[in-house]
């Protein structure tokens, strides 16, 4: 199917099959979620073609790489595609300008699609053309990666957990330049990751893989927030919400978030100011949402969204209860007591308010 990248895999190893079924969208990031030895990694190998599997159909916007019913199996080197490893394993013996061409001289002219000067300014490494990897910090050595990448002009960009062998501060450079490749480039990215918040910032489509098998695949803000995924039964179980930017108030630094389907800005969040009019992504851990029944009172909290009940379910302490909440069409997750949830006397259709501290959103 045009404008889709289909993915029909059943690869068999000694102690692990992997057997999926994956339509995802054909422009934009889809993350491939799960824990370490669900499939990931085995997936991205099989579309770039580095692990032929038994069997195979891969079509990635119209273009079919792989068909094992016809025998039709196009070589690795065939394969318009980036990949980027957790290791940005550069040249030693080549400047970062010099990593940077290996790739591009080898696209032919009328097929560039990225040029040195935009990967460049994407990636923020304009300073650092002259230098040899060996004197690169691993943020600085990662997005030199990934503009080697882009500028074999691939058609598909492949992420394998990019961000893994960095630490916190690495980790915190690299993402807004990830996000500026997600607004900016038209190339249908597909990200490995184990992280939660990481694919809750980056992905507009999650597929969540256990064992070798998609257990759940769609858009990001409803998939992250079924109660019936093992998504939602972690510590760091949330929501994604996206806003249209309204007002930022300079004295408390405090950027004004529209949500879809309102009129009023609903959530504030402390952010730097960011253009108005523009889109931002807000995720909600469900331990920071508390419900209560009355909007009245004053309080340190800023953000009161009115929302109604759609689920209750167990959660992975028996202390706790998951609860599914509506929030004007968006959907939010909240980690509470069970006894909070007796004294509201939670039951889908309930009306309540949803409480979020404005420090505890992750913008």
């Amino acid at each position: 199917m045009s404008g889709s990248i289909v993915a029909r895999i059943k690869l068999a190893r000694d102690d692990f099959t992997l057997d999926v079924d994956l339509q995802l969208p054909g422009r934009g990031i889809s993350a491939l979620f799960g824990h370490s030895g669900s499939g990931k990694t085995s997936c991205l190998r099989c579309l770039a073609g580095l692990e032929r599997a038994a069997s195979a159909y891969i079509e990635v916007n119209g273009e079919v790489w792989e068909d094992s019913a016809r025998n039709h199996f196009q070589a690795p080197h065939l394969r318009p595609v980036g990949y980027v490893f957790q290791e940005a394993s550069l040249f030693p013996h080549l400047s970062v300008r010099g990593n940077l061409a290996f790739g591009w001289r080898r696209i032919a002219p009328g097929e560039r699609k990225v040029n040195l000067d935009q990967a460049c300014q994407l990636l923020g490494i304009g300073h650092l053309l002259e230098r040899r990897p060996a004197t690169l910090s691993g943020g600085e050595a990662q997005r030199v990666g990934i503009a080697r990448a882009l500028l074999s002009s691939p058609r598909l960009l492949l992420m394998d957990e990019p961000l893994a062998a960095l630490d916190g501060p690495r980790k915190r450079e690299i993402l807004p330049y990830l996000e500026r490749l997600h607004d900016e480039l038209d190339v249908p990215v597909i990200y490995v990751s184990h992280a939660q918040d990481e694919v809750a910032r980056l992905a507009d489509h999650l597929v969540l893989l256990e064992q070798g098998r998609a257990t759940a695949s769609g858009p990001i803000g409803q998939t992250l927030a079924r109660l019936d995924l093992s998504l939602a039964q972690g510590d760091d179980a949330g929501a994604v919400l996206e806003g249209v930017v309204v007002d930022h108030d300079a004295h408390y630094g405090l950027l004004d978030l529209r949500l879809p389907g309102s009129e009023a800005p609903l959530l504030r969040i402390a952010h730097p100011a960011h253009e108005t009019g523009s889109t931002l992504r807000v995720k909600i851990q469900a331990r920071d949402v508390s419900l209560t029944l009355s909007p009245d009172g004053a309080s340190s909290i800023l953000n009161r969204l009115a929302v109604r009940v759609r689920d209750v379910h167990p959660a992975d302490n028996p202390a706790h209860v998951l609860v599914s909440l509506d929030a004007g069409g968006n959907a939010l997750l909240a980690r509470i007591t069970r006894f909070s949830a007796d004294q509201l006397g939670l039951h889908p259709g309930q009306a309540l308010i949803a409480q979020i501290k404005s420090v505890a959103l992750l913008g």
